[in-house]
């Protein structure tokens, strides 16, 4: 029962620091990542954004893969990124310090202030703080429930044994206070439980400080593991730096850890106030320490841990190259190209837009969101490029040729349009709804799909060679795929009239989706049209010339005056 009751009081106090965390950065995350970003131009700003953001987020896990990010991207340099990361050790220090303290009664008052401000907050950052306070209240809480689950053990003859058997070497209470700190992802919560085990005196003060210092060591793991970019060692540099210097500080620590508690225990007596003193004066030990030793150890990570050759941006233009726009004919079949290029992207988007659609996939969902950025930008490069080329003199037939090129990228930009504005917000209610169509339509979709993929290469193909009989089929294409949503829409109504379950579901899902396809094939359609005009295969009109005739004579007997 008392191992259940420390259980619950460890898993309150973790739901007390999430509840903190989340309720800050809520209220205040954008915030806080521009101060973060803002301070990072010398080192001794940095240790102070460090400690005072952590002692806020009341992490130094989140300090740490916030500022990974920012290092993995290049937004900051590695050495005031370290420095910042030293100022969040002390910050989770001081966050334990004020928790030593008995302020156990004022979690009552915490509690009804933050939820009467969660509930009937007006405002969002009003219902964010009552958040907080409610974090702040169960975090006191449950250390009262810590305290007192361990009162009826504290004299138990047979409890104190199996402790200090467990906690006899400070090697071993420093693993484990690292392994608990790894599980728990939260340093304060171990050594906030580590005080409280010395408090009861179920270990001993050097158990305690060695026990502290590995959750010191713990609290670096987790970064490490679940920071940076995957498959890029540059991104491992500050959480591998980090977890350096707390290693370091252990390794340096760890033989003396008798004369410091004989010397803190002089100080101050309490086991709960030697636990929180040590941890402070440590990390303040090692920001001393390390603060002018982070040129060398930035040197030493980026050395051995280099930076990954980035992929190519699949925004960057390729074949755009600005010394062939003297010579048009050469500058056109670059824009040509890159034409060729972007419908490759857009082309992926599409697969991809399509498996996240059927597959409720809500990773491929931002992949599709990035890739429209990519295409949005080589849009407005191939425009820029076609009308500086044009601001020249060209031949007819060169001009033509740069509309063409206009006119397919603007029809790929809209096909990125479709998929990501409207696809992905379709698969998005799909996905947030747990919605599921039918066997029958997902085929449908599916073999839509299938057709409209084959058709980005014959677009392809009538763009490039300008070839008649390619422009033909293409729009035949058309017509077909237009016959193919047609039995498409019969075939749901069907399944709508007969009463399945999946197809009441998705319906309008269903129907947007069939939209979506035919206005995708339309754009590619779209290549056809230059090629057959260009050969005066074009009409004018599609109305049937009776059709045209009696439209033609409604409209001039409409402007004829009438007598009378």
């Amino acid at each position: 029962m008392v191992l259940l009751d420390m259980m619950g009081g460890v898993a309150l106090l973790l739901w007390g620091l999430h509840m903190v965390h989340s309720g800050i950065v809520r209220a205040f995350g954008a915030d806080l990542r521009r101060t973060l970003g803002g301070a990072l131009r010398n080192r001794f700003k940095a240790l102070a954004a460090g400690l005072g953001i952590t002692a806020l987020l009341q992490s130094s896990t989140a300090t740490a893969l916030m500022l990974t990010s920012f290092a993995a991207g290049g937004v900051i340099s590695l050495v005031p990124a370290l420095a910042t990361m030293l100022g969040a050790n002390i910050g989770t220090s001081l966050i334990v310090q004020l928790l030593s303290f008995n302020v156990s009664a004022l979690a009552p008052m915490l509690l009804v202030v933050g939820v009467v401000a969660f509930r009937r907050g007006a405002r969002t950052r009003t219902r964010d703080l009552g958040r907080v306070a409610i974090g702040l209240g169960l975090m006191l809480l449950s250390l009262h429930l810590l305290l007192n689950s361990l009162a009826p053990v504290e004299h138990s003859p047979l409890v104190r044994d199996v402790f200090a058997a467990a906690t006899n070497e400070a090697l071993v209470c420093l693993l484990i206070g690292a392994l608990l700190t790894w599980a728990a992802h939260s340093s304060v919560a171990v050594v906030l439980l580590v005080m409280s085990l010395a408090q009861s005196q179920l270990i001993g003060v050097e158990a305690a400080l060695a026990m502290v210092l590995g959750a010191n060591l713990g609290a670096a793991l987790n970064p490490l593991f679940e920071g940076g970019a995957a498959g890029n060692p540059a991104s491992r540099r500050l959480p591998l730096g980090n977890l350096l210097n707390r290693l370091a500080g252990c390794l340096l620590l760890l033989p003396f850890l008798g004369p410091v508690a004989d010397w803190l225990a002089s100080v101050d007596p309490q086991p709960v106030r030697v636990a929180a003193d040590f941890h402070i004066l440590f990390n303040l030990a090692m920001a001393l320490l390390f603060l002018p030793l982070l040129n060398p150890l930035a040197r030493l990570l980026e050395r051995f841990l280099p930076e990954r050759a980035a992929p190519s941006d699949p925004g960057t233009p390729l074949y755009l190259d600005a010394a062939a726009l003297d010579t048009p004919a050469v500058a056109l079949a670059c824009a040509a190209r890159e034409t060729l290029h972007m419908g490759d992207v857009v082309e992926g988007m599409f697969h991809r837009g399509m498996n996240a659609l059927l597959s409720n996939d809500r990773k491929l969902v931002a992949e599709v969101s990035a890739m429209d950025d990519a295409v949005d930008r080589l849009h407005e490069a191939i425009k820029l490029y076609v009308i500086q080329l044009t601001r020249g003199s060209l031949e007819e037939h060169e001009g033509q040729r740069a509309m063409e090129i206009m006119s397919l990228s603007i029809n790929l930009e809209h096909v990125g349009d479709i998929v990501d504005k409207n696809l992905m917000e379709l698969a998005a209610k799909k996905i947030k709804h747990r919605l599921e169509f039918s066997r029958e339509g997902a085929a449908e979709l599916e073999a839509m799909h299938q057709h409209i993929a084959a058709n980005f290469k014959l677009a392809a193909s009538a763009f490039l060679t300008g070839d008649a009989r390619v422009a033909r089929q293409l729009l035949e294409e058309k017509t077909r795929l237009r016959e193919i949503e047609q039995a498409a829409g019969e075939s749901h109504m069907a399944r709508l009239r007969e009463g399945r379950p999946e197809s009441l579901e998705t319906s309008s899902l269903h129907l947007d989706v069939l939209r979506d396809l035919k206005r995708i094939h339309s754009h590619l359609c779209a290549a056809a049209y230059p090629v057959l005009d260009a050969r005066g295969e074009l009409r004018d009109s599609r109305l049937k010339p009776e059709a045209k005739a009696s439209e033609e004579a409604a409209a001039a007997d409409g402007l004829r005056p009438h007598s009378g």
